[in-house]
């Protein structure tokens, strides 16, 4: 009871939406986790019918796919559902995924499962959409932001964006968070890099619009100068 309680009060300093940590014990991610427990006892046991049996049940009951042989961590929290996990997935401790996620892996040429999926490290917190595909490590700690398209080991505290996922160059010993809700930072320093960005393309427009400018002028010149060179000529008579 005491784990569980534990267990309980992890998902509600990442989720301020429960208003008691039993309100928590409804969510489909809790119940997907507690299937897969079944689930992997099963497939170490290698009764893997009845371990992939679990496993669709618990598929219908809450919209969230964990293959049975995934090994998960203590703490483990998917916040909605829809997501999937492959079978040679490893998921530390403290991990926090968010809704439609893929853990998913590469397609062996040689007929052999062997590691094809993720290794999530401690308190990674993935968002939203995001597909991480690979035999990958995620480093302890590193954010992947919602919609990333992760193929390559992600350093220890980094924050992936974007698609194929770039790193936002935030050291993490400069700016660390405890959570970040979506794995996505929203605020400091992350704007800051924004707004440099957006200076410097405003920059870029006000050159482009002066060079475009000049070569109007230079286009025009040639038209005038036969005049010009007219009336000087009248002049001199």
């Amino acid at each position: 009871m005491r784990g569980l309680i534990g267990y309980l009060d992890s998902i509600r300093a990442r989720d301020p939406a429960p208003r008691s940590s039993w309100e928590i014990l409804l969510y489909p991610g809790v119940w997907a986790l507690f299937w897969h427990r079944c689930a992997h006892w099963l497939f170490e046991a290698r009764l893997f019918f009845l371990a992939r049996l679990v496993n669709h049940t618990s598929r219908f009951l809450t919209g969230i796919d964990i293959h049975p042989g995934a090994k998960i961590g203590r703490n483990f929290f998917i916040d909605h559902g829809f997501t999937v996990i492959g079978e040679t997935a490893e998921i530390g401790n403290d991990v926090t995924i968010y809704q439609c996620v893929t853990l998913g892996g590469t397609n062996p040429t040689n007929g052999e499962g062997g590691k094809r999926h993720p290794t999530i490290g401690d308190n990674v917190i993935i968002g939203s959409g995001a597909q991480v595909i690979g035999p990958i490590v995620i480093g302890t700690r590193a954010r992947i932001g919602a919609n990333a398209v992760v193929t390559d080991d992600v350093p220890e505290g980094a924050t992936m964006i974007g698609m194929k996922a770039r790193s936002t160059l935030v050291p993490a010993e400069e700016w660390l968070k405890e959570f970040i809700p979506y794995g996505t930072p929203c605020d400091e320093p992350c704007e800051e890099q924004v707004a440099a960005g957006t200076r410097r393309v405003e920059q870029l427009e006000a050159d482009l619009a002066m060079l475009r400018a000049e070569i109007e002028a230079l286009k025009a010149a040639p038209e005038d100068a036969p005049a010009h060179a007219t009336k000087r000529s009248g002049t001199d008579d």
